[in-house]
């Protein structure tokens, strides 16, 4: 098993001048990308495409440098104790083509719920075939940069 996943992300807390420990963060995808929705802003809609390419959701908290570098299936509240079983490689190796995928930035349960503007900062991006992404986060209660790193 690689020692990092091929979507990474880091998150600094630019208020504090340090890393962003504990943010709790979900990776979602994949949506394909079809000629007609590649310029445009919106995403697919998950029912448009078959079970085979239903949406996967991944998560995990920041570690103490701020970085998550493997992703865990995420259950929910209502799974009833039902535990997916697949890994962010074996959702990548699936995807044929580039495909859309969503970061979803917890910043009310990093701040509070008062103490920012943005309850939640998403960053949706493109991965193409074999690529390896890191997606940076510059965060403050009051805003948030983000792009693509190395």
């Amino acid at each position: 098993m690689a020692s990092k996943d091929r979507i990474t992300c880091h998150v600094l807390d630019t208020t504090a001048g340090r890393p962003a420990k504990g943010l709790r963060v979900r990776l979602e995808g994949p949506a394909p990308v079809s000629s007609s929705s590649a310029s445009s802003s919106s995403a697919p809609h998950p029912s448009s495409h078959n079970a085979h390419n239903a949406l996967k959701t991944f998560e995990s908290l920041t570690n103490d440098d701020g970085r998550i570098t493997v992703w865990l299936p995420y259950s929910s509240e209502t799974s009833a104790g039902e535990v997916p079983l697949y890994t962010l490689e074996d959702v990548l190796g699936a995807v044929q083509g580039p495909s859309r995928w969503t970061l979803r930035f917890d910043t009310a349960g990093y701040f509070g719920e008062d103490q920012t503007f943005f309850p939640e900062a998403t960053v949706v991006f493109r991965v193409d075939e074999g690529q390896h992404y890191h997606v940076p986060l510059l965060l403050s209660p009051y805003s948030y940069t983000t792009y693509r790193g190395s």
